[in-house]
Parts: structure tokens; C-alpha cells; sequence
């Protein structure tokens, strides 16, 4: 059986499958070594997390612990208190106690597991006004910069804290001048650059704590491995 990564977290999770995806670049990169497993919630915030963590783990075979799982929220939770997305909102202290929950949650389901940390996207503000999701009377947009890179922070204090990796994207995406419109699609979810961008920093953050392709074995023999003068003897054992 293939060792598995589950991806858990919110929409930019659920839609990290779409063609150019960080999920399916990541189904693509470990073809054949492990089966990458999604779980990716739209809408979801750390707290609506913490409530299903049971319910979307709850067929999960115990005994058999995955190679490692994102965390990947904190988009949800940063949306501001007194806009039109507050229902959504979380607290930043509440915040980082869920994020501290999931990662005991997980760490007690699957010890060896690596649980690594992504930080919630940047924020381009413009964006989200041209992409309001439900009717928006105050003309504000629902997030800004400034309180993802707040959340961001704490979910790097967490993680540390925790022991655990982290993948700093907020930080990361605003390196390059455009990002506004090459990493992101509406302000929030990702275009094909902030999907590379999540995907290359996770398979680098992943092979600092030893998975990677160079330490997987491959499930199968590889049709170059095959002999021509009698192929099924290759699959003998």
C-alpha cells in the first residue's frame, strides 16, 4: 500500500486539484511513491475545523500514518469583524488554539506523521471588492493584507511553538512585484503562479524533513527496469 499526504484546509485546499493546482502538482510530482488525499472544505474556518476534525478523519485507518498532512487555514479566520464576511471570522488568540488543536489532534491520530503548516495567501484588496461572494452594502472588502499577514504570523508562532513546519506563503507570493495578478484569481484563491508557489515551497519544506522522492520507494518496477526477453519475470518475488 502507498504511504498517503492528506491535504486538509479551506477552499484554496478543495480547489488545490483544478488543472495547475498545488494538489494535483503534488499528485503529479509523487506519482507512483505516495497518493496524495484531499480534504479541503470551502468556506471553513479554524473553529468549523476544530468541529469536523473527527468526522473528516473518521474512516482514516490509525494504524496506517500518512507521510505527512498540511494545515492549511487562516484565509477564513482573518475576514474582518465588522464587514459583511464576520460570520466567518475568528479571533486571533481563538485562532491559534485551533491551529494547536488540529496539530494535537493529528499528532495523537499519526505520531510519526509530519504535519506541516501553510499560512494563509496575501490579500489584494481591489480583488475582493470585484469578487464579493455575497451582496457587499458597505463597498469595504471583507479582508485586507494587513490582517492575513497578522494571521499569518501567528500561524508561524503556532507552528513553531509546535515543532512543526511551516510554509510561509503570505510572505513568500509578495516577493515578486505582480503577485497581485499573477498569484492570485479574485484577491484570495490562487492563480497558476500562487498554485506553483505553494507547490514548490511545500515539496522543499517536505524534503527538509525527509520526504521526498529520493527516500520513496516506487511501488511498482519501472517499465525501463523491465526485461524485453521476458517481461513477467521482472514482477517475480
Amino acid at each position: 500500500m502507498r504511504p498517503k499526504i492528506y491535504l486538509f484546509g479551506d477552499s484554496i485546499t478543495e480547489e488545490s486539484f483544478n488543472n495547475g493546482g498545488w494538489g494535483s502538482l503534488l499528485t503529479n510530482h509523487f506519482s507512483r511513491t505516495a497518493d496524495i488525499v484531499l480534504r479541503g472544505f470551502s468556506g471553513y474556518n479554524t473553529r468549523w475545523a476544530v468541529k469536523v476534525l473527527q468526522k473528516v478523519f473518521d474512516r482514516v485507518d490509525e494504524a496506517a500514518a500518512p507521510l505527512a498532512v498540511t494545515v492549511f487555514f487562516g484565509a477564513n479566520d482573518a475576514c474582518l469583524p465588522d464587514r459583511y464576511a464576520a460570520f466567518q471570522h475568528v479571533p486571533l488568540d481563538e485562532y491559534k488554539q485551533n491551529l494547536r488543536c488540529i496539530f494535537s489532534f493529528l499528532k495523537k491520530r499519526w505520531e510519526p506523521a509530519v504535519i506541516v503548516f501553510i499560512t494563509p495567501p496575501p490579500i489584494d484588496e481591489a480583488g475582493r471588492l470585484n469578487h464579493p461572494y455575497i451582496e457587499n452594502p458597505s463597498g469595504l472588502p471583507e479582508r485586507t493584507n494587513e490582517a492575513a499577514g497578522t494571521y499569518a504570523k501567528a500561524c508561524i508562532e503556532v507552528a513553531r511553538g509546535c515543532g512543526t513546519p511551516v510554509v510561509d506563503i503570505w510572505t513568500k507570493m509578495q516577493e515578486f512585484s505582480d503577485w497581485r495578478k499573477t498569484c492570485l484569481s479574485d484577491g484570495l484563491h490562487l492563480a497558476q503562479g500562487g498554485n506553483r508557489i505553494v507547490f514548490e515551497e511545500l515539496v522543499k519544506k517536505l524534503k527538509e524533513v525527509g520526504v521526498s522522492l529520493e527516500k520513496l520507494p516506487v511501488d511498482l518496477p519501472l517499465f525501463s527496469d523491465i526485461n524485453p526477453k521476458d517481461p513477467l519475470k521482472t514482477f517475480e518475488s
